[in-house]
């Protein structure tokens, strides 16, 4: 069997970025790569119904081994991961670098970029473990093929084990999660599963239920331009009447909440005098103050065009829910979170029930019907150059989900 360190290696040199630019299914070709490698592997260790979409789904199963009531009695349950890694920095020529024995200290990644201790204190608990890292140009994937390797380790390890009992176990990985659209060609007839997991977090032991509630708020200014020669008491500057607007949405941002705490976030600006255009992204785990926030954006918009009436400067605001906080419908089956805390604590890992501060494609699949948590895939520092995964969380997650499966078995048995 590959190990799993291997496995993880190949799979983060395929680049794999997704791409808010394009309206494709994928949004990049180059997804299809990854995953037609791992259907080749499936294919390989014997897993059953392994099926590729046309959109870069791919679906398959390993074969529950349990005969007679108890085959009834045990839910069909999934494992997710998502192929594409994020658009915030680059996936060419990924070059992982393997740190033994880490001493504590800053890693210096190459010539001119230096992981500092002072910059990610989390570093100083990995002192003694294999860090993979980057070479300080690009990210590395860990989000989320250290998820995928997991997955497929495990997969490969209960299809050559077949003395292990378990049920129907449905494998899943899907494209442009990283764009939020992961969940959006998703097939659950193909999947077919009565439960998920998602394997997509981060730091080893985390499990998460709860996810922001999420929308995107596209802001567009139309000005009134004249030659600033001869302006005065005529122009009505688009740029600055964005940066009126900003002012007067509540002062919550991510670099300064935490936690349950919802914000605003100014992803980008954009024009001039004439016409600008801000996005927003809008977050907040409680679903009343989520709609109180996009109601913040709606009266600060009124509040403009009051005072710009009868001139034909104008402010309007588009608003889009993206998703919704999944602990609504993992409520009514918590016992498969009691099922991970067992899980990780029988592998030795002192698990940490903590809310999202984001999404995963769990939480679109939990409002479609596949209740759908998510649980720590292991790495650190997602989304850039300074991402890094320790080797101890990767192997131990695959311990952890051949625990999951054990303990699933024998919950839903007595």
């Amino acid at each position: 069997m590959k190990d799993i360190l291997e496995r993880f290696l190949s799979y983060v040199k395929i680049g794999t970025m997704s791409s808010e630019e394009s309206a494709d299914v994928p949004s990049t070709e180059k997804q299809f790569a990854l995953a037609r490698l791992l259907e080749s592997e499936l294919k390989e260790m014997g897993a059953g119904n392994v099926h590729l979409t046309d959109q870069c789904y791919l679906y398959a199963e390993i074969p529950g081994n349990l005969t007679g009531k108890d085959a009834s009695k045990v839910p069909k349950i999934g494992l997710i991961a998502h192929l594409d890694t994020t658009p915030s920095a680059s996936d060419r020529n990924i070059s992982p670098r393997i740190i033994r024995n880490y001493d504590g200290k800053d890693i210096p990644l190459n010539g001119e970029t230096v992981m500092k201790v002072s910059s990610f204190p989390e570093l100083a608990s990995y002192r003694g473990e294999d860090l993979i890292v980057t070479d300080g140009r690009t990210l590395l994937g860990a989000d989320d093929k250290a998820g995928v390797a997991e997955i497929m380790q495990t997969a490969e390890y209960l299809l050559s084990h077949p003395e292990i009992p378990h049920g129907k176990i449905s494998v899943g990985f899907t494209p442009d999660e990283e764009i939020g659209r992961g969940s959006d060609h998703f097939d659950l007839s193909l999947f077919d599963a009565d439960f998920a997991y998602t394997v997509d977090g981060g730091t080893l032991g985390e499990i998460n239920f709860e996810n922001f509630n999420a929308a995107s708020c596209l802001v567009t200014v139309k000005g009134v331009n004249v030659h600033p020669g001869s302006a005065k008491n005529k122009m009505i500057n688009a740029s600055l009447l964005a940066m009126e607007y900003n002012g007067c949405l509540p002062p919550y941002t991510p670099a300064n909440t935490e936690g349950y705490e919802g914000f605003f976030h100014l992803c980008s600006v954009n024009g001039d005098e004439n016409l600008c255009e801000m996005k927003y992204l809008i977050r907040d785990h409680d679903r009343v103050k989520f709609e109180e926030k996009k109601e913040a954006c709606r009266e600060a918009a009124e509040k403009a065009n009051r005072s710009l009436a009868g001139t034909n400067a104008s402010v309007s605001v588009k608003i889009t829910d993206q998703y919704f906080n999944m602990k609504e419908k993992i409520e009514p089956c918590m016992f498969l979170i009691d099922c991970a805390k067992k899980a990780f604590t029988d592998a030795g890992v002192t698990p940490a029930v903590v809310p999202v501060r984001g999404g995963t494609d769990g939480a679109k699949l939990s409002f479609l019907g596949l209740p759908c948590p998510n649980l720590s895939a292991g790495g650190e520092n997602f989304h850039g150059i300074f991402e890094y995964l320790p080797v101890r969380s990767l192997r131990k997650m695959h311990e952890v989900l051949l625990d999951l499966v054990r303990e699933i078995l024998s919950v839903r048995l007595s």
